[in-house]
């Protein structure tokens, strides 16, 4: 009886409470592990770093002077024209971006009418609306096919006129960015279907069709697109009936369309054969067509695998359409140079270069971001 009531008496044991979880130390993780083990790790490597952030620092102070603090934003324009003594007078310390607010026009609209460059502006607006919308996956159905005819038909209303009581506006007047704007997304718009169709012609059983897509695929890519256009504007009408003639802008057009799909039509390919042949096999054993089997199954995943590859075309084309100086259209870098013609402006042309590179910059880094943004997203499901 004593032993069970010194048992009873004794007191239990309480469990400890789980202890708070600790974060891992800063030199573990976080910003300053990366720097260490990336920019740190060694004496070599941490010189170096400290060399190039110096001549960075350097750069970026340098920079911020002369396009900032030096810079001159205008000048008067009196009836001999621009004065622009003031800007040679910094002799290159300071940018006159002046030149841009004199002839940003110029560049964006080219000879466009003056009065008429609402019409071009609006253009612009149209186009990158139709890329935000395009961009977004709840539009990624039939109508977004009806929303591109519609966008395309109206910009071609703007730009040429003669309809809804606007003036006739002839092709020659067109230049600057919006003339970029078109023939880029004109070429990649027409050129991906069309690459789709000779991919799947290359892995054709049919013997005819396989020829025809690998001449067409192996001629286009091997010469450079300079001659496809200077064919397109010089040879292509030699073979025409008499007075039949097409633009000069659509010969170019056309050009740049065939050029891009031979390169897609590669990178399509390349995401067919990479598919495992399980897939073809499992559609064949569901009994669907060759048109359910491509298009269902196999296209999607493939064009998956390809992103980055399909983007990289894009972004390249989109910077090739500079190529048509050649045949005498004035697209965006050409209408650059030109502005500067002008013995007012000779010689800022480094202001000029910077504002349409940048131009070119946005477009081309708002294509790169969203590709990788859709790859993420499109291959969520293989991260461990």
């Amino acid at each position: 009886m004593a032993e069970i009531t010194a048992e009873a008496t004794t007191p239990r044991e309480v469990p400890e409470s789980p202890a708070a979880p600790r974060r891992p130390p800063m030199l573990a993780v976080g910003p300053i592990a990366w720097l260490r083990a990336n920019l740190f790790s060694s004496w070599i490597s941490t010189a170096v770093t400290l060399a190039l952030a110096y001549l960075i620092v350097r750069w970026a102070i340098g920079f911020v002077d002369w396009a900032f603090i030096n810079a001159i934003w205008s000048v008067p324009v009196t009836e001999q024209g621009p004065q622009t003594q003031a800007c040679r007078a910094l002799d290159h310390a300071g940018a006159c971006w002046a030149v841009i607010t004199e002839k940003h026009r110029f560049i964006l609209f080219g000879t466009y009418p003056y009065e008429e460059h609402w019409r071009p502006a609006l253009c612009i607006l149209l186009f990158i609306g139709l890329y935000v919308v395009s961009a977004m996956r709840r539009f990624w159905r039939p109508a977004l096919g009806l929303i591109w005819l519609a966008t395309l038909l109206l910009i071609g209303g703007l730009m040429w006129g003669g309809v809804f009581g606007l003036s006739y506006v002839p092709q020659e007047r067109w230049g600057g960015l919006v003339i970029t704007l078109i023939l880029s997304t004109f070429g990649i718009a027409l050129a991906f279907p069309l690459s789709i169709l000779v991919a799947l012609g290359r892995r054709s059983r049919m013997p005819a069709i396989k020829l025809l897509c690998v001449l067409y695929v192996e001629l286009i890519r091997g010469v450079p697109l300079i001659s496809l256009l200077f064919m397109a504007s010089v040879m292509f009408p030699l073979f025409l009936p008499e007075g039949v003639n097409f633009d000069k802008l659509l010969r170019a057009q056309v050009a740049i369309i065939l050029f891009a799909a031979a390169y897609l039509a590669e990178v399509v390919r390349g995401g067919l054969q990479a598919l495992p042949k399980g897939q073809y096999e499992a559609a064949d054993a569901l009994g669907l067509s060759f048109w359910q089997k491509t298009g269902f199954i196999i296209l999607p995943q493939a064009l998956r695998l390809v992103i980055p590859p399909l983007v990289n075309t894009f972004i390249g084309m989109f910077k090739d359409t500079s190529l048509v100086l050649i045949i005498g259209i004035f697209d965006l870098l050409t209408a650059g140079k030109t502005a500067i013609i002008e013995p007012a402006w000779q010689g800022f042309g480094v202001e000029v270069y910077f504002a349409v590179a940048l131009i070119y910059f946005i477009f081309c880094f708002a294509m790169s971001r969203y590709s990788q943004n859709l790859e993420a997203e499109l291959n969520r499901h293989r991260v461990r």
